[in-house]
């Protein structure tokens, strides 16, 4: 408030830790690994898991979040949500980055797992997935709360993984004003953004427990350094140490080396899910429940066995399919790392928080037209040119299947071999295509027969796997 005395706090146990961002060397420490209260810090955990859920089709930034009574009930900093209300969740995240607002925290942990106490239990398990081995979470704000701990060396660590994980989100953090959707919001470090050269990022935490606390994170030319203070005094005490801590950091660091960003930890999902998939980590844009058994059955059997439907003969078992498949496998990423303007990871990034648009809240199946032939479409200017990624033997077969809708071309090619792998007696000899969206990539099966394409959904959705048929019609 104007006219107030500037907040100091009580002495909360100082700790600080430097790290040159591009490899993870530590080149500064102090207290590093004492457990402390990380106060609002800990909002880099809630808003890195809401980057998880997106990325993963959980839900998206334009999901419209229903705010509860805990949410609206948390103390400042707040947005000021009322109870009922609703607001998207790309507001709560620019309010929860910017803001450091505690309501919208909350309501980001509920809209995502229901509950702020399971919000919880997914801080801590994607914690230790990063190796942040000395943190445990209790909220999803970082209110003062009992065993609610952390370390500079862990937020360092986490603060690190939102710049190489989400670069695409980071920009949140680094802007000194935000639309909030109810109101603008102003960055709670806006001094150090504005005064040192570089700074563009990430979060600050304040509470009495804990003292004034910042993860900092400064870019100069090819060079990237991190500081963490904990138990600062005052804001602009603390400011100063960590402008000090980036100047040794700077100096410490050397000019070139090589650049070894942390591994990403594995898709942590919904409590309950079974964390499989090829290499641990669900194909971008399918939900956990879709993962929790579809995915399983992936992992141990190329072939697995369906439970016989009543009075629906089961098609005969075709040859082995495995050796075709892993040669498409190669072909698809060839073809699309080659398409323009794309690469196996995607499109070109667009801007970001507006890249998010293109994750489905569900997968639903698409309107299609009436023909639906097997030769590859005509592009058109609101859609580019299909991609067909096997030779038809459909015979004139004209129903299909959708398994889900994805934020690029590579993720759908890759659910479509690995949901062929997983359903071989029933999608031999089916044309796996990609249609582009205004809103992400449908995976569809074609040239179908529609009892083929019935027995295949329902023994695709007895696992939990997401699937509509596409008639003749375009309907599903």
């Amino acid at each position: 408030m104007v006219g107030m005395a500037p907040l100091v706090a009580q002495a909360a146990p100082y700790a600080a830790l430097v790290m040159d961002a591009r490899n993870g060397e530590v080149l500064h420490s102090e207290n590093a690994d004492t457990r402390l209260h990380p106060a609002s810090l800990t909002k880099m955990m809630t808003l890195y898991i809401a980057f998880e859920a997106v990325q993963n089709g959980e839900l998206s930034m334009d999901t419209m979040v229903t705010i509860s009574r805990a949410a609206a009930s948390e103390p400042p900093s707040k947005l000021g949500l009322r109870a009922g209300q609703q607001i998207k969740l790309r507001y709560l995240v620019r309010a929860a980055a910017v803001k450091s607002a505690n309501d919208a925290a909350t309501a980001i942990g509920e809209a995502i797992e229901g509950s702020e106490s399971a919000f919880a239990r997914r801080m801590n398990r994607t914690a230790q997935a990063m190796g942040m081995t000395n943190t445990t979470f209790k909220n999803a704000h970082g209110l003062t709360e009992s065993g609610h701990l952390s370390t500079a060396r862990d937020m360092s660590v986490l603060g690190r993984h939102i710049i190489y994980d989400y670069p695409q989100y980071y920009n949140l953090f680094s802007r000194v004003t935000a639309d909030a959707g109810v109101r603008q919001v102003a960055h709670t470090n806006r001094r150090l953004l504005r005064s040192y050269s570089g700074a563009d990022g990430i979060k600050t935490g304040y509470t009495n427990a804990a003292g004034f606390n910042l993860v900092a994170s400064a870019r100069r030319g090819n060079e990237r350094v991190i500081a963490t203070v904990f138990g600062g005094r005052s804001t602009a005490t603390r400011n100063a140490r960590v402008e000090e801590l980036l100047d040794l950091g700077f100096g410490k660091s050397p000019t070139r080396v090589a650049v070894n960003p942390p591994e990403k930890p594995p898709y942590m999902g919904k409590m309950g899910a079974v964390l499989v998939a090829h290499n641990s980590e669900p194909a971008p844009g399918r939900t956990a429940k879709a993962i929790r058994q579809g995915s399983a059955a992936v992992e141990r059997s190329l072939r697995p066995m369906g439970r016989p439907l009543p009075n629906t003969p089961e098609p005969a078992a075709p040859p082995a399919m495995v050796a075709e498949v892993a040669a498409d496998i190669e072909a698809v990423v060839a073809e699309v790392a080659s398409a323009a303007g794309e690469t196996a990871q995607g499109s070109a990034e667009p801007e970001p928080e507006d890249a998010a648009q293109v994750l489905a809240a569900s997968v639903r199946p698409m309107r299609r037209s009436a023909a639906v032939e097997i030769a590859a479409a005509e592009p058109t200017p609101a859609r580019e040119a299909e991609v067909i990624t096997r030779v038809s033997t459909s015979g004139g077969r004209q129903w299909g299947i959708n398994v889900g809708r994805y934020p690029s071309r590579f993720a759908a090619e890759k659910v479509l071999l690995e949901t062929h792998l997983s359903e071989l007696s029933t999608l031999d000899g089916a044309l796996r295509k990609v249609v582009r969206g205004s809103s992400g990539f449908d995976a569809n099966f074609l040239g179908l027969s529609r009892e083929t394409a019935d027995l295949a959904c329902r023994k695709l959705q007895a696992r939990n796997v997401s699937c509509f048929m596409i008639g003749p019609g375009g309907e599903g």
